[in-house]
């Protein structure tokens, strides 16, 4: 019981961790996706909403031959160092770096040097996508049948109903947590699908999130095993209630809604879900068994697991509840995101589950009662409420490729970056909110070796010569903060405006960098 109380314990720190993190997002980049510039540029920022981990950029340049780059990341932004002698044409950026959640984040940016060629972004690889999704949704099945069969059989069942699906579904769970794991490295890698016996994939997939997560999931399915086999109920107990709490803790420290704000509320939604949803699947193969055979047993089981049943469905209902209030950012994200749409068609397959429940509850139960060979429906409905498990589940293990809708509206919210940098100096602009509208601008200056570059004035110009908008000149004031700041600048039009800034560093010398950047 000790083993339960620190776990329990780790519940309780993971939901009182504080740093809030998310599905990374790709916000902007220098130079701009699908702009053309004159020159070949030295570097290519992305910037992402938050920090990540870069684990492979690659370069395929407009004659198609692929170029080696170096890169680096800075605060939230991932530098790619290009190498000389591009040739003219579409340029091909693809980057795979990993956020805070332990999910890769993949994609391309393309932008032509002089003229746009008929040059395209690689495609991503479905087998993988395909293989990815198979481990996660094998994963869940030892896990919720798995586990939770192990734990039903030993508080309830009381006996060895379900064995053969049980078992399987431990081992399925097994082997689908060692694999997603090794497809983890491969994706982060963007390694070819033989890529996993490589010690590289293991080793970057080790040091993301994800990793925790799994070893206690295999922990949860190996404690259950031995569970299964234990030589009496009080030891079937113990390790079942430590299986379970592993299960719980495997969804709280890893994943999209393990790393929202506020964690204290997220965390413990998660571990509520994922420990409810697994004693409800759990108790499917046993019960199915027991009204094949027509045990004895059955109508003591079915009133017992009733009982407990319907606060444990009202607690899967409020965790999940609140885990969709956090994860969408709108009612309307439901239909406008794909993270919305995998979400309501689980509702509707939730719903159709609950029905089955209720009709177990409160017809085919009552009418056993009654007359004890009529099994046959109940049956059924069981069978027809694991085939509904199993086909959430998969829209569930879909949630892996799909950032929830929060993480999209966070990255609207985030300031417009542009990064200038010369040989001389090196500028970073923000510009809030980035919008037509009123827009404030800060400068941070520094020199080609990104030291700070000291100045006596700076000095804002901005035009829109498509629209025949002529340059504005504005000063910039130094704040407390050391940045130049420019507050209220009208941007009336969207359009690529042309920004051009005047640093007097002496009398007679002035540092000038000019950019474009694209209002939305």
């Amino acid at each position: 019981m000790r083993l339960v109380a620190n776990l329990a314990a780790l519940l309780v720190a993971l939901c009182l961790a504080t740093s809030a993190h998310a599905h990374a997002v790709l916000i902007g980049a220098e130079p701009a996706d699908g702009s053309v510039v004159a020159e070949a540029p030295r570097t290519v920022v992305l910037r992402f909403n938050e920090a990540v981990a870069p684990t492979a950029v690659s370069l395929l340049d407009a004659a198609g031959k692929p170029r080696d780059v170096a890169i680096r990341a800075v605060d939230q932004s991932v530098m790619v160092t290009l190498p000389a002698g591009l040739p003219q044409g579409t340029q091909v950026v693809s980057y795979r770096v990993v956020s805070q959640d332990g999910h890769p984040v993949a994609g391309s940016l393309l932008f032509s040097i002089g003229v746009v060629t008929g040059s395209a972004a690689p495609s991503s690889d479905g087998v993988l996508d395909v293989l990815i999704w198979l481990a996660r949704l094998g994963l869940y099945l030892g896990l919720f049948a798995g586990v939770g069969g192990v734990f039903f059989a030993a508080w309830i069942g009381q006996g060895p109903a379900g064995e053969r699906l049980i078992m399987w579904s431990l081992k399925i769970g097994l082997v689908g947590a060692i694999a997603s794991l090794g497809l983890q490295g491969v994706d982060l890698l963007n390694l070819p699908l033989s890529g996993i016996v490589t010690w590289a994939a293991w080793a970057s997939a080790a040091a993301t999130s994800l990793f925790p997560a799994l070893l206690l999931a295999i922990a949860a399915m190996l404690i259950a095993a031995i569970a299964w086999r234990s030589p009496s109920f009080g030891a079937a107990f113990t390790r079942t209630a430590i299986a379970m709490i592993c299960v719980g803790l495997s969804f709280a420290v890893s994943g999209h809604a393990a790393t929202a704000s506020p964690q204290w509320l997220t965390r413990a939604a998660l571990f509520i879900h994922g420990v409810g949803v697994a004693f409800w699947m759990g108790a499917l193969a046993p019960l199915a068994v027991l009204a094949w055979q027509r045990k004895d047993s059955l109508l003591r089981v079915l009133r017992h697991f009733s009982t407990i049943a319907v606060p444990v469905v009202a607690l899967i209902a409020l965790s999940g509840l609140a885990l969709a209030i956090v994860q969408l950012d709108s009612f309307h994200a439901l239909i406008d995101t794909g993270y919305g749409n995998i979400l309501v068609a689980k509702l509707v397959l939730v719903v159709l589950l609950l029905g089955l429940a209720a009709l177990n509850r409160l017809v085919f139960t009552p009418a056993i009662a009654r007359e004890f060979h009529r099994t046959r429906p109940l049956q059924r409905s069981i069978a027809l409420e694991f085939v509904l498990m199993i086909a959430i589940l998969g829209l569930v293990a879909l949630w892996r490729f799909t950032p929830p809708p929060r993480v999209l509206a966070m990255s609207a919210d985030v300031p417009l970056a542009v990064h200038i940098h010369t040989d001389a100096a090196m500028f970073q602009v923000l510009i809030a909110p980035g919008k037509v509208g009123q827009n404030d601008f800060v400068l941070q200056l520094m020199n080609g070796d990104a030291s700070p570059l000291t100045a006596k004035e700076a000095t804002l110009t901005l035009s829109l010569p498509e629209r025949g908008i002529e340059p504005m000149e504005r000063a910039a004031a130094r704040g407390a903060d050391g940045y130049w700041h420019v507050r209220k600048v009208p941007l009336p039009v969207p359009g690529r405006w042309h920004m051009q800034i005047d640093a007097l560093v002496t009398d007679f010398k002035k540092v000038t960098l000019e950019d474009d950047f694209e209002v939305r």
